[in-house]
């Protein structure tokens, strides 16, 4: 079976991104250098063409980046054809030594999609997320600025991460037709009573549903997604896979603009998740976990 693609805005990529982060930051320390590479490295041999980061995963405030340097050293030493690779990251979200915030100011999402690109070592990003909203704000402000930097050149796609179904649809107001890409929110079968209808509103406005954390984060819900569904261990059983492939292999299947985004810090993990891009349910066993979220 081909894996399937799909569309964020202009962009084609598979249809299960690597969510970069758990390499700088989460459980325990970061994943050492050569571990780190070896996982993004993984990833884009099993055929993931998505590799999602933000300025803010990093192990400690004053090492912002640090996951951008991540993905940009590995496409620069990856072996395969790096053009081929969609890279998507985010800003507005502040960290300093007294705690984070937000920032959704044009200037400082200036500065921080500035970083971003010397970071990445790119002078344009293919999508590039507003982290979170700014409620000093009027949430049209920053948009118009990503706006503006897609302008510039500075970015091919515009996502917003962390919206309602209200600031989707102000930053479709904003960009026009077609001119929001990617909505990047959290999303999995432990976690979808706000997220559910914002992917569903997404579908039908032709905008990419990126879940964050779809298997249940990396604090451990993840892991057990197995045994707090049994269901989910049930068909993960027939088929032989792991329940994590299970969980991801129905996410896809809920819509053609759904693009899950499994987080991964050794290449078993993601190896084993892109696998879920060719696992195929039967109706029967889609109709039950859908279950979960109805």
């Amino acid at each position: 079976m081909t894996a399937p693609t799909r569309r964020i805005g202009s962009l084609t990529v598979s249809a299960l991104g690597l969510g970069a982060m758990p390499l700088s930051m989460g459980r325990g320390e970061p994943a050492p250098h050569d571990r780190a590479m070896a996982t993004i490295h993984a990833a884009l041999d099993a055929g993931i063409t998505l590799l999602d980061t933000a300025d803010i995963y990093a192990p400690s405030w004053d090492t912002m980046g640090h996951n951008e340097q991540f993905v940009g050293e590995a496409l620069r030493s990856w072996s395969g054809d790096a053009s081929t690779i969609t890279v998507a990251t985010k800003g507005g979200i502040t960290r300093s030594a007294e705690g984070g915030g937000r920032d959704g100011s044009p200037a400082y999402l200036r500065r921080a999609l500035e970083k971003s690109l010397t970071a990445l070592g790119r002078d344009s990003v293919d999508l590039y997320y507003w982290h979170r909203p700014d409620r000093t704000i009027r949430y049209a402000e920053a948009v118009e600025a990503l706006a503006a930097f897609q302008q510039e050149g500075l970015i091919r796609e515009i996502g917003i991460s962390n919206a309602n179904v209200e600031e989707i649809d102000v930053a479709r107001d904003v960009l026009g037709d077609g001119g929001l890409a990617a909505v990047q929110n959290e999303f999995s079968p432990t976690f979808f009573h706000t997220s559910r209808g914002e992917l569903r509103h997404c579908g039908e406005h032709g905008i990419a549903f990126l879940p964050w954390s779809p298997l249940g984060g990396t604090g451990g819900g993840a892991a057990s997604v197995g045994e707090r569904f049994p269901q989910i261990a049930r068909i993960a059983k027939a088929h032989g896979v792991s329940p994590q492939q299970v969980v991801l292999a129905w996410e896809i299947g809920l819509g053609d603009h759904v693009i899950p985004i499994p987080g991964a810090s050794r290449p078993e993990s993601i190896t084993d998740s892109a696998a879920a891009m060719t696992l195929a349910l039967t109706d029967e066993e889609r109709a039950e976990l859908d279950q979960i979220i109805a």
